[in-house]
């Protein structure tokens, strides 16, 4: 032992020595031998084909931080140690003894700064499993106890270690110093550790399986205490072990929790689905009652209707008229011989008319009014045209009589033509509310939700835009089916009432067929042309216009609710309406169509109205996101103007040039002055903020300004806004790079109004010096300051595509400030040498 001790002591100088770094202190030193994965079946042969090494550990302290060494130490040719590697112990990550070496000896230490993972640690054999434990076990006690982490250990029993250590730990480590300085540790033995215990009584067969499991862990009957610790620390093990196996499963607990959020969002689905599903039971629960409803309405109607049949027969018994006074009411002549029997008919019809009138009739007949059958007018899923052929058939028959009665008494046609005014009135506002309801009912048409030139939504918005045509589609029907009616009606109406106003005939000609105008439908002769001619006819004119007031009023309102009903599926579609509407009012030249010529014009008033609206409304959000808008590339208004610019120029049909021209004016003016205003809000990026967006705005109207003439205006306006931003940014940038230059040619500019130029470089800052150190200072890298103003220029430009330009243009304004420079250089210090023009431009094409 004490021979071992001396060893143990020489080789601690020896290493100290070899290091001669009285910082550090050695901890422990030992021989081992050194080999790189070669092993044979001899551990003597293995150990005598490796090399000799001295492991020692040191520690070196700084301040309050503690570094902890592993040195490997050779031999010399003389047999002298010195320092062969350098291992930090807070790198170490494994501690792994080789399991095919049956000395259990030899054993590797694992790096993780090594430079090449892929080359095998060197493997480190020991004299003794004593020795192995012993560094191990004092490198593993550094590493948890200086350093605060510990390594890896693989193929130790760490359980055997720890009894180990016990049976060999020190009681003291006492330090002395060596001849050269260095500490030294030497072990005391410890006096042996005696246990007393109490033995309880316990049967044979118990001691014998006591002794069985503790003889299963290399221990004796006494030695409960060690085997109450190992007990101990395999629970702790076994614990880590649980929780190593917990974070192992972290994984497969990641899919469960994402299985069970996966069936959360099944379960919110199902009850969304539920929650949908008892809204269409809900409507469907209405829907019956609904049905129920209307079913239980039609069964009273039906019974109503059998009762009022009834009544009616009985009704028409009295109003039964006898033929021969029919005869005479409707085809009688007034000859003299006949007017008899004409008076007869006449005094039976007014008592037969008193008959039936209050407080003669019956008072529960007093109430009843006459109503149009339903499959008159259009229902759901069937547009139906209005036909009157029938009942002007029937007005017929009274023509003559109305005709006559202007002759006997003028006046007395006026109640006539009210009641007959009020009375179609009614008919024709229904026809037209049934017309435009079903029309609206029937036209297939999403709304288009393209919001134009609202900041807050994407760029690419109007490439699935939808298709709204039927809706001007169906805006034209309805005035192909009423306009005509209308007019036809007008122009019946004055001529059945005997309003002595010029003849209508519809365009090509021809009224329902008869070429020769309502005149010899009615039996009617046709005024005479100078009796048209006379004052009468504006006394007329204004006569039926009253009246067509009254035959005609309130049914706008059906047009107006489909012009609405146009405007909210599509705003553009105001245009093509527009368009439709100016043609079917340049065609309306009659007199009789006076009122269908102010329905028509407001029409057009109220799609001019809604279109402006849209306009307004458009404008309103660009203002309105103004202060939203990143000043930065180009607006995304200015590529969707021209999107719809180009779809407006689809829409455009008759007269609605103006209408588009004028939205035009409105949306640019705006435009510019929103950008100009975005543009203020940073002055460093104004110039820059600007030609790009004008720049913009003329790349995507090129095409259709070459063929609208207001918006060939306004790519001019743009081209010249462009051009101006150009000028200034490209300035700011030759002046940012040669200020010095430029301020200098400057100065000579504004003294030559009062200086003559002789007298120039005699001034204070224009000295022929001054010039020379200013040339120096600006042109000395003159490429390097070139490719500086290149990047300046493509710093903070968005649109790439404008760079070559731009350079071009910078390049040549450039060069046209530099040529000014060298004239005055020329004029003012004729002896000094600049580079030229010429020069500059060559360096410029370089570049």
């Amino acid at each position: 032992m004490a021979k071992s001790s001396a060893d143990d002591i020489e080789l601690r100088r020896a290493c100290v020595s070899a290091i001669d770094d009285p910082t550090q202190k050695i901890i422990i030193s030992i021989r081992v031998s050194m080999s790189r994965g070669i092993f044979t079946k001899s551990s003597k042969l293995g150990h005598q084909m490796a090399k000799p090494r001295v492991l020692a550990l040191f520690t070196q302290s700084k301040g309050h931080s503690t570094t902890a060494f592993l040195r490997v130490l050779k031999y010399s040719t003389g047999g002298v140690l010195e320092p062969a590697k350098l291992y930090k112990l807070k790198h170490l990550s494994k501690v792994e003894v080789i399991t095919n070496d049956p000395s259990g000896c030899m054993f590797t230490l694992g790096f993780d700064n090594l430079r090449s993972q892929s080359v095998a640690p060197p493997q480190w054999t020991m004299r003794s499993i004593d020795d192995r434990n012993r560094l191990l076990l004092c490198i593993l006690n550094i590493c948890r106890d200086v350093l605060g982490h510990l390594p890896k250990v693989v193929g130790i029993d760490v359980v055997e270690m720890a009894l180990w250590a016990k049976e060999n730990r020190p009681s003291v480590s006492t330090p002395r110093n060596v001849q050269d300085g260095g500490p030294v540790a030497f072990a005391v033995p410890e006096t042996e550790l005696k246990v007393n215990f109490e033995k309880e009584l316990v049967s044979q067969a118990e001691e014998e399986e006591m002794e069985a499991l503790l003889g299963s862990y290399v221990m004796g009957i006494g030695d409960a205490e060690a085997f109450s610790e190992r007990l101990k620390r395999e629970l702790q093990a076994l614990e880590a072990a649980n929780v190593h196996a917990i974070l192992e499963n972290e994984p497969l607990m990641d899919e469960v929790m994402q299985g069970l959020e996966s069936a959360t969002i099944c379960v919110e689905d199902m009850d969304e689905w539920l929650a949908t599903f008892n809204v269409k039971l809900r409507h469907m629960r209405e829907d019956i009652e609904s049905i129920e409803t209307r079913n239980n309405m039609l069964v009273m109607q039906s019974v109503n209707n059998k009762c009022v049949i009834e009544e009616l027969d009985k009704l028409l018994e009295r109003l039964c008229v006898p033929s021969e006074y029919a005869a005479s009411l409707t085809g009688g002549s007034f000859d003299e011989a006949r007017m008899l029997q004409n008076v007869e008919a006449c005094e039976w019809l007014t008592s037969a008319l008193h008959g039936i009138e209050a407080p003669n009739l019956d008072p529960a007949y007093a109430n009843m009014r006459a109503v149009c059958s339903l499959l008159y007018f259009s229902q759901r899923g069937q547009l139906k045209r209005p036909d009157h052929a029938d009942l002007r058939y029937k007005c017929r028959t009274y023509a003559r009589l109305l005709q006559h009665l202007k002759s006997l008494d003028k006046n007395s046609l006026g109640p006539l033509r009210k009641a007959y005014c009020s009375s179609l009135n009614l008919l024709l506002r229904r026809e037209a509310r049934e017309f435009a309801n079903e029309l609206r009912a029937s036209t297939k048409a999403s709304r288009n939700p393209t919001v134009w030139l609202e900041g807050s939504t994407g760029s690419g918005q109007n490439a699935n835009a939808t298709d709204t045509s039927t809706v001007s589609d169906a805006y034209a029907k309805m005035l192909t089916i009423f306009i005509p009616l209308l007019v036809d009606e007008s122009s019946f109406f004055a001529h059945f009432m005997c309003f002595e106003v010029p003849t209508l005939v519809p365009p090509g000609g021809v009224a329902d067929g008869n070429k020769a105008g309502y005149n010899d439908d009615l039996g009617i002769m046709d005024i005479n042309e100078n009796d048209s001619k006379s004052g009468k006819t504006s006394a007329e004119l204004a006569a039926l216009n009253e009246s067509l007031q009254d035959l005609l009023n309130g049914i706008q309102e059906d047009f107006y609710a489909v012009v609405d009903w146009a405007y909210k599926i599509d705003p553009l579609r105001c245009i093509s309406m527009h368009g439709i509407t100016e043609r079917y009012l340049s065609g309306q030249k009659a007199d009789a169509a006076g009122f269908v010529r102010l329905l028509l014009g407001n029409l057009k008033s109220r799609i001019s109205v809604q279109f402006s609206r849209f306009v307004d409304e458009a404008c309103h959000e660009l203002e309105r996101n103004e202060r939203t808008i990143r000043q930065m590339g180009v607006l995304s208004y200015i590529p969707r103007f021209a999107t719809l610019a180009t779809q407006m120029e689809q829409y455009i049909s008759g007269q609605s040039r103006d209408l588009v021209d004028q939205s035009y004016t409105t949306f640019v003016g705006i435009m510019f002055v929103t950008l100009e205003k975005i543009a203020q809000t940073d002055p460093k990026y104004a110039d820059m903020f600007l030609l790009e967006n004008y720049a913009a705005f003329q790349n995507s109207l090129y095409e259709l300004a070459n063929i609208v003439p207001i918006l060939a205006k306004f790519y001019h306006q743009a081209s010249e806004a462009y051009e101006q931003a150009c000028t200034r940014h490209i300035s700011m940038i030759i002046y940012y790079q040669f200020e010095r230059l430029f301020q200098f040619a400057r100065r000579i500019e504004d003294l030559m109004f009062t200086v003559p130029p002789e007298e120039i470089p005699f001034q204070l800052g224009l000295s022929k010096m001054d010039l020379r150190k200013m040339l120096k200072s600006s042109l000395s890298g003159v490429d390097q300051s070139i490719a500086l103003m290149y990047k300046k220029l493509q710093k903070n430009l968005v649109s790439e595509e404008l760079l070559p330009s731009l350079w071009d243009k910078c390049k040549k304004e450039f060069l046209d400030m530099y040529e000014g420079f060298a004239q005055l250089v020329a004029k003012i210090y004729p002896t000094e040498n600049i580079p030229s023009v010429a020069e500059m431009r060559e360096l410029l094409a370089s570049l």
